[in-house]
């Protein structure tokens, strides 16, 4: 990673990663939020928070808050939904270095920095749970994150960074299975994955498929789509071992995640203007809910990105507890969804045998 580090210090003497990911993800933030706004200009628009971090940094959340239906009144696309941002810097503690140091060996000791080491990090996060039981709930977020060198005594010097990486992805989690939807989403991230090198989202795929797993479930989460962390110069051991087979420096990577980021409302928009027509009665609505609570599951008991931010000082829970549903549901020994037969069971069937659809 030395030779990408040496790029991206060059790099700071123009624009630094830093302030192009800032300038990216806002101006994405704003470009995902007015779409929605626009795909149901009726409903109340998405609340505006900017915020502070005591520790270092800010952000902004845009929110999409349950509404209060009146009677006969139409019913929103959306049911709750989040479009987050946040640049963040502080002080990464010796745990954290120590854990970070098995990707990346360019960080030093946690016992030569007692101190810790500085980060920066900034990403955009979003999740949508539309109303209509047909409409399926879509995640996102793509990020960067920086260390660099404590030994930095000129404070009006850009600092010097001794590791950085990109992580993201977006994955679909619907509860009634629609092929033609399943394959619209799939193939737009792989036409964006391919413009780079034409094994990126297989991999990717694969890697979201893996990630996005509840084991005490033994299901998926969803249908999948692409995901991928740590992704920084050096080989990776979830991509082929060609450094001319996938991006790798940080510029490239920068191009590559944007282009992932702007795939994002082809991707969804679509679907989601389609499936908010169907009609839906309470039984489907019901299973929508139980779906919900296994979402509920992975983010609470198995999302590392979850309890790593909850875990965070400083951490500001309201944004990072913005992807849950605002209503799910648990029944003890649901029989909905065990008969293949059924709609139910077919969504069933391909959560826990994941699909090719592209």
């Amino acid at each position: 990673m030395s030779s990408s580090t040496s790029d991206l210090n060059e790099s700071s003497k123009q624009q630094t990663m830093r302030t192009k990911m800032e300038a990216w993800i806002r101006s994405l933030q704003e470009e995902i939020v007015q779409a929605f706004e626009n795909l149901d200009p009726d409903a109340p628009k998405f609340q505006r928070d900017s915020w502070v971090r005591p520790e270092g940094g800010m952000g902004q959340s845009c929110v999409f808050p349950p509404p209060t239906i009146t009677a006969g009144q139409k019913e929103f696309i959306l049911e709750k939904a989040g479009v987050n941002i946040s640049i963040v810097h502080g002080t990464l503690p010796p745990p954290a270095i120590r854990q970070m140091r098995a990707d990346h060996n360019t960080i030093p000791l946690p016992e030569d920095a007692p101190g810790g080491l500085p980060f920066f990090a900034a990403g955009i996060s979003l999740v949508i749970h539309p109303k209509n039981p047909h409409a399926p709930t879509c995640h996102a977020n793509y990020r960067y994150f920086e260390i660099t060198d404590s030994a930095t005594t000129d404070p009006s010097a850009e600092p010097k960074v001794i590791a950085w990486w990109f992580g993201g992805g977006s994955d679909l989690t619907p509860s009634y299975l629609y092929p033609a939807d399943a394959t619209h989403f799939h193939q737009t991230h792989k036409s964006a994955c391919d413009a780079f090198s034409p094994s990126l989202h297989s991999a990717l795929k694969k890697w979201c498929d893996e990630y996005f797993y509840i084991p005490h479930r033994n299901e998926s989460r969803g249908i999948g789509g692409i995901f991928f962390d740590d992704l920084h110069a050096g080989p990776h051991t979830r991509l082929p071992d060609n450094p001319s087979d996938h991006p790798r420096t940080v510029e490239s990577l920068f191009m590559f995640v944007k282009s992932l980021g702007a795939a994002f409302i082809p991707a969804y928009i679509p679907i989601v203007e389609e499936r908010a027509k169907t009609p839906y009665t309470d039984a489907q609505r019901r299973w929508q809910l139980i779906r919900r609570g296994r979402y509920v599951e992975f983010n609470l008991v198995i999302d590392r990105g979850t309890k790593f931010g909850l875990m965070t000082p400083g951490a500001r829970v309201e944004s990072i507890l913005m992807s849950l549903p605002e209503t799910a549901r648990w029944e003890y020994m649901s029989e909905i969804g065990t008969d293949e037969e059924t709609e139910e069971g077919k969504l069933v069937r391909v959560l826990k045998e994941p699909r090719e659809w592209v």
